[in-house]
């Protein structure tokens, strides 16, 4: 593509944004030796001053002014001279490097004026001796909280004879003055400021800078800071993801490593430094501290350690985040920062740790040197660090301990290497692992803590309920929960947990998530301790003091559970706890990572070399994509990526936004939006002319910078559950009651809210509603404390809970408390306590509430007949006994009701209805109460009205909620079924086949297909609805949305990283060649009737035509040809788009207006069709489309919404009548026979989708008034 001459841009993510040169001026050095003299000094101090300050662009004098006009980079404007902000204090010390000194712009997030004392923050000595180089670390701050990070190195130059000191020229000095000062050493300081903290990287940058700055001559420093500078200016940072980028320092080879993805960090230190300096129970003593949000001080007499070391912290708590004032070195002229009064994390010299332990109140302070916490002077309330969770902190513990943290073990195998960049390379690849690893340990402690936040938010309302979070929490624990839930660490936490962000936080929590806790994503019915969890709950020694904490940790398995230990005070040293068994930290493989090596720069800077260096780096970057193959889409983006910022900088911007356009087919995550809006903005008016003759650009453009106010802003608060303080209308007793988290169904509550409203107006007043909410609660705390016998949990299945436990009663077994968990009820006997069955609710007969007489009493008594014992059971129950009634029918109906509809979610219903009837009794206890507790049934009375006809009983196998947790069912959209083992390298224990629900606003829920539970809670693709799905190659599902984007999920990570925006309406469809396992093309139409074919490995489309003048409804590929539904017409074309045959719906319904909603093919045989708004199903012959179809009435139908080719049957979903109420229902027709073989009532509301499980299964989805599906058998 042709484009306008280039214009030279600023590279927008380079890795420079300042260098500066520091020391003591020629006139404080002359005046130090005069004080010297007179005072008999052997070191005078002086102070330091900033003496050069090196800015991008570099270019040559020459040529400065015709290239500073275009260098105007999208990301930055011009800012304000430095020179002329300091050339009224020491003007002739203050230079720019090119040009003009007017010409130099300072970042404004750079405050130079501080710099001198951060980069000494120890002073200038004048030394009668070289002192070895030093290297340290800052990081800088804006007002905006915007950080920068520097790297400080310290180099000692002679004061030659020659030259008396470097100001930038030559100066002859009188033979006097160079006698007197022979023999000194001045220090010096150069220091790199960048926008991303690559600490080693350019820590070995400048240590490549002072080999040649110690061998030149003064009047050259200039030349080689300028050239250093200049380098690492035109060196990108790389995009997150598996690309590290290689620079020749010489004789480095410096490696610039990316972030793992866009939410995490960079991470270019050691982060075993702390686990070096101090113990695990330290290291856990200072995380309190910051999740606690304390004011900290390090203190170390290395002031590189204490940047490195805070930074380590800082990736420790990764995903939080510290929000606080952030100065990891103070200078001694900066102490009076500790005064603050608010938290801050600061770093000073350990020589000041006397006078901040004596002046400052309520600091702590964290010794690097010899690995202590302190608190300083107290002040009247002391300061209180509370523990981490017992578990979580040993967990931790065992894991430290079990890393790897001394290189020289780790290679004490390996023959020495000869090659510096060889060690140099060994060392990055085992620290990069060991970085790893330590990231693993850190973010499962984290997640250890915080596991059972989830369990009290309600995402609907974005509400956090922390008193009931408090309340599960053992005493020991309460403390450290109550200080850090009060943080804005916490706050931000909670913001992205209630936005469902899938962070490194969340990643986490799902691959250590149970198996038991999985199942309970899907369930509806409040949550009890399994039968399992109270058998490990009693077998542990802990539980006692630990009762709860057990059900929130994984692995458990693996932890050796130690004795019972008092707990440690948090600043005071802990001594190392002593296990019996090791939870070693997890050997994580790293990812697999790749590198690029930036090509060489070639001076003197002028412009021409620096296109020559740019042109160097496409080629390269050309040349390793055309190596890539179809499996490596991730590198390709990287390189994409690169490839687009480089073309930016060259000014060609039609083929930098080409090269973004590619990450969305590659890696969305890494498209700069932002910097293309910038990039558009720039464009002159034949550039943006280009664009709309370019398609794809077109639609970026339209996309990404036409449409900014389509953007909703994202709703980020968060309120803590508090009880209500007036009536309640029902609208607003809803609202409470979800964001309370007693129930979320919608019906539910309004049932409930009939049943507290009894004898009042509709309303609730605040006093009821506060009884409501304490009667659960207390239920709640009630369950978790009951406590079996052995001898009873062995009765019982390992997945049941106790809900309900009567008072002790006399009954026909003997005396003891009837249970009810949600499969049966028995007896646990007094004395000596026994395990003695009732019956199971599906082997009730009858319930019935009676009296018995006793002398002159009538007591009330529970009688119940069972279907496989002749004997009735009976149960002097009392004041319970109309309670247990209600409940034990209601109970009975919803299991009965379960297996008829193979649902096995109305025994989770039916058990929420039970437990809101005890809290309701509970709450009223009045006359009334049972009968207001009876608003409540629900199966009880719907039993009667939800029968299910045979047929469908013995053809339906399962049903399934993938709405479950929502307040209001929603519509299935989309059914896909994908069978097992895609992927030859995946786990065949992983590798289950899966059912893929799409739901409204581009909601998509997995299923594991084996079990039928679930294996990917909701994400979203995109906000719209989402129109049709299709597995392509072994590790894809392509969806077809209504915003007409193709999405591409990875099977794998269930990631949306990849999008198709070739089609410019709503994608309606994606065929592929049936039978194919690993499809290498795949078919999407969109509604205007665009046709593409899609190369699947390359994302690349192979072919399109356009259908003229029709809605595309949908397609099949049948005989190397597309059958096409247009509404109209049935169109058969090629694959390139030829037509060869058209069936037009006038020709074959003459009597009537219509339209085909969609169409099936019998290979070789028969079309089939349905049509809008009738109730029958027609069928042609392929030889002969001309004749009139032949029809079959489907019976009681009212709708037809879609089909499916089964075997040798057609599969018809809609709706129809079924004892007179309208239902969901699917037709069964016989290809051969010509006849309705089934006439299924599947939903209680219509049919949306149908989808086959390998010919053995059909799978229907229902519309919004139920949102289920259902799975059928095959015969």
């Amino acid at each position: 593509m042709e484009e306008p001459a280039p214009r030279h841009l600023s590279l927008p993510s380079r890795l420079l944004e300042l260098c500066a040169l520091l020391g003591a001026s020629r006139d404080s050095l002359r005046g130090a030796e005069q004080v010297a003299q007179k005072k008999g000094v052997r070191n005078p101090s002086v102070d330091p001053e900033v003496l050069s300050v090196f800015v991008p662009p570099f270019v040559s004098k020459d040529e400065s002014r015709a290239a500073t006009a275009d260098c105007t980079a999208p990301c930055k404007s011009r800012r304000r001279s430095f020179r002329k902000k300091k050339e009224k204090p020491r003007p002739e010390h203050w230079k720019g490097v090119a040009g003009d000194p007017e010409d130099v712009s300072i970042p404004n997030d750079v405050d130079l004026l501080a710099l001198p004392q951060l980069c000494f923050p120890g002073g200038v000595c004048v030394a009668s001796e070289p002192e070895e180089d030093r290297v340290h670390f800052l990081v800088l701050t804006d007002v905006c909280g915007n950080r920068t990070y520097s790297v400080v190195a310290q180099y000692y130059r002679p004061l030659h004879d020659e030259y008396c000191f470097y100001n930038g020229k030559a100066h002859w000095e009188s033979s006097l003055q160079t006698v007197s000062m022979a023999g000194c050493f001045v220090p010096f300081a150069v220091c790199v400021i960048s926008r991303y903290p690559y600490y080693n990287a350019l820590k070995d940058c400048l240590s490549c800078l002072l080999t040649h700055l110690k061998l030149c001559k003064d009047f050259e420093v200039d030349d080689h800071i300028k050239e250093f500078a200049a380098k690492l200016s035109l060196i990108p940072s790389p995009p997150p993801g598996p690309l590290h980028l290689i620079f020749n320092m010489k004789p480095l080879q410096i490696v610039f490593p990316s972030r793992v993805d866009p939410e995490s960090p960079i991470i270019d230190l050691d982060l075993h430094l702390p686990l070096l300096c101090f113990s695990p129970e330290t290291v856990l003593q200072v995380l309190t501290c910051m999740l606690t949000e304390q004011r900290m001080v390090f203190f170390s007499s290395d002031w590189a350690l204490l940047t490195l070391v805070a930074e380590c912290f800082l990736v420790y708590l990764h995903p939080l985040q510290w929000q606080h004032t952030f100065v990891p070195i103070l200078s001694g002229q900066m102490l009076d920062f500790i005064m603050a009064p608010t938290s801050f994390l600061m770093g000073c010299h350990l020589d000041h740790f006397e006078e901040v332990s004596e002046e400052a109140d309520g600091l702590i302070l964290i010794n690097i040197d010899n690995g202590s916490v302190t608190c300083s002077k107290p002040l009247e309330d002391s300061v209180d660090i509370p523990d981490v969770p017992l578990l979580a902190a040993q967990t931790f513990i065992q894991r430290v301990q079990s890393l790897q943290l001394h290189q020289e073990l780790d290679l004490a195998h390996c023959s020495s290497s000869t090659d510096l960049n060889e060690g140099h390379g060994r060392r990055h690849a085992w620290q990069q692992k060991l970085n790893g690893q330590i990231q693993q340990v850190t973010l499962q402690l984290l997640v250890n803590i915080f596991r059972e936040v989830k369990n009290h938010l309600n995402y609907e309302h974005r509400v956090f309920n922390s008193e009931e979070f408090l309340k599960t929490r053992v005493p020991e624990d309460q403390q450290f929960y109550k200080q850090v839930l009060d943080t804005y660490m916490f706050h931000s936490f909670l913001k992205a947990r209630l936005s469902r962000r899938m962070d490194a936080f969340a990643q986490m929590e799902l691959s250590t998530q149970s198996e038991e806790d999985r199942i309970n994503g899907m369930l509806i019915s409040p949550r009890r301790p399994t039968i399992e969890k109270m058998a490990l709950r009693g077998s542990s020694p802990l539980h006692v003091a630990h009762r709860r904490i057990v059900v929130s940790m994984p692995n458990l398995q693996d932890i050796a559970t130690p004795e019972v230990q008092p707990r440690n005070s948090s600043l005071r040293k802990v001594d190392a706890v002593s296990c019996k068994g090791c939870s070693k930290a997890q050997n994580v493989a790293p990812k697999s990572s790749y590198t690029f090596k930036i090509p060489e720069i070639h001076f003197p800077l002028v412009t021409q070399c620096v296109d020559a260096y740019y042109t160097d780096f496409i080629e390269l970057l050309s040349k390793a994509m055309s190596f890539l193959g179809p499996d490596s889409s991730a590198l390709l983006a990287r390189y994409f990526y690169l490839r687009g910022l480089i073309q930016l900088v060259q000014g060609r911007l039609l083929n930098a936004l080409l090269d973004f356009q590619n990450l969305y087919k590659t890696d969305i995550r890494i498209f700069p939006a932002d910097l293309v809006k910038r990039t558009v903005a720039l464009m002159s008016a034949p550039e943006r002319a280009k664009i709309e003759q370019t398609p794809e650009l077109k639609r970026l453009i339209n996309q990404v910078v036409d449409k900014p106010g389509e953007v909703a802003k994202v709703d980020d608060h968060v309120k803590n559950f508090e009880l209500p303080k007036k009536h309640l209308q029902l609208d607003d007793f809803v609202k409470r009651v979800q964001e309370s988290g007693i129930v979320k169904d919608t019906d539910i509550i309004h049932r409930l809210f009939d049943a507290l409203a009894v004898g009042h107006q509709k309303q609730i007043d605040p006093e009821t509603f506060r009884d409501f909410y304490n009667c659960w609660k207390e239920a709640e705390a009630e369950a978790q404390d009951v406590s079996l016998p052995s001898s009873v949990m062995e009765r019982l299945d390992k997945n049941e809970c106790v809900y309900k436990l009567s008072s002790s009663v006399k009954t026909t077994h003997g005396v003891g408390k009837i249970a009810m968990t949600q499969k049966r009820l028995f007896l646990l006997t007094e004395g000596r306590p026994g395990y003695v069955e009732i019956s199971t609710f599906r082997n009730i007969e009858e319930v019935r509430n009676t009296t018995a007489v006793f002398l002159l009493l009538r007591i009330p008594t529970l009688k119940i007949k069972m279907v496989s014992k002749k004997e009735v059971f009976e149960a002097n129950l009392k004041s319970e006994c109309d309670l247990w009634h209600l409940m034990v029918k209601e109970m009975w109906a919803g299991k009965k009701l379960a297996d008829d509809h193979k649902d096995p979610q109305y025994i989770q219903q039916a058990l929420t209805t039970v437990l809101l009837m005890d809290a309701v009794v509970g709450t009223l206890q009045s006359s009334n109460a049972i009968y207001a507790a009876s608003k409540l049934s629900y199966f009880d009375k719907m039993k009667n009205e939800m029968s299910v006809p045979k047929t469908t009983s013995e053809t339906l196998k399962h049903k399934i909620n993938p709405s479950a947790g929502e307040t209001f069912p929603q519509a299935i959209d989309v059914l896909l079924y994908t069978p097992g083992h895609l992927d030859p390298a995946e786990k065949i224990t992983d590798a289950h086949p899966k059912l893929w629900c799409a739901l409204s606003e581009g909601k998509v829920v997995v299923f594991d297909a084996s079990s039928w539970t679930i294996h990917q809670h909701c994400f979203k693709v995109g906000t719209a609805k989402l129109n049709c799905m299709v597995m392509a190659e072994q590790n894809q599902v392509w969806i077809g949305s209504e915003d007409s984007v193709i999405y591409i999920i990875n099977v794998h990570s269930m990631s949306c990283h990849k999008q198709l925006t070739d089609h410019r309406a709503s994608v309606v469809d994606l065929i592929v060649q049936g039978g194919e396992k690993a499809p290498s093309e795949v078919y999407s139409c969109s509604r205007d009737g665009m046709v593409l074919a899609w190369n699947v490995s390359t994302l690349r489309v192979t072919s399109r035509f356009q259908l003229p003048g029709c809605t595309l409804m949908s397609a099949r590929l049948h005989q190397g040809c597309l059958w096409c539904c247009t509404g109209n017409s049935i169109v058969v074309v090629t694959t390139n788009g030829c037509l060869r045959q058209e069936l037009k719906i006038e020709e074959s319904f003459c009597e009537m207006s219509t339209s085909f909603l969609g169409f099936q093919l019998i290979p070789e045989e028969q079309l089939w069709a349905a049509c809008a708004a009738y109730s029958k199903v027609y069928f042609w012959s392929l030889q002969d489309l001309a004749q009139a179809p032949q029809r079959i009435p489907l019976q009681d139908c009212t709708e037809v919404s879609c089909m499916i080719r089964v075997k040798r049957q057609i599969w018809v979903g809609g709706r129809g009548l079924s004892q007179g109420q309208p239902k969901g229902k699917v037709y069964v027709i016989d290809t051969e026979t010509k006849t309705v073989d089934k006439e299924l009532v599947a939903h209680a509301d219509a049919v949306t989708t149908l989808c086959s499980a390998e010919d053995r299964y059909v799978l229907s989805g229902s519309g919004r008034e139920e949102g289920k599906v259902a799975i059928w058998k095959v015969e």
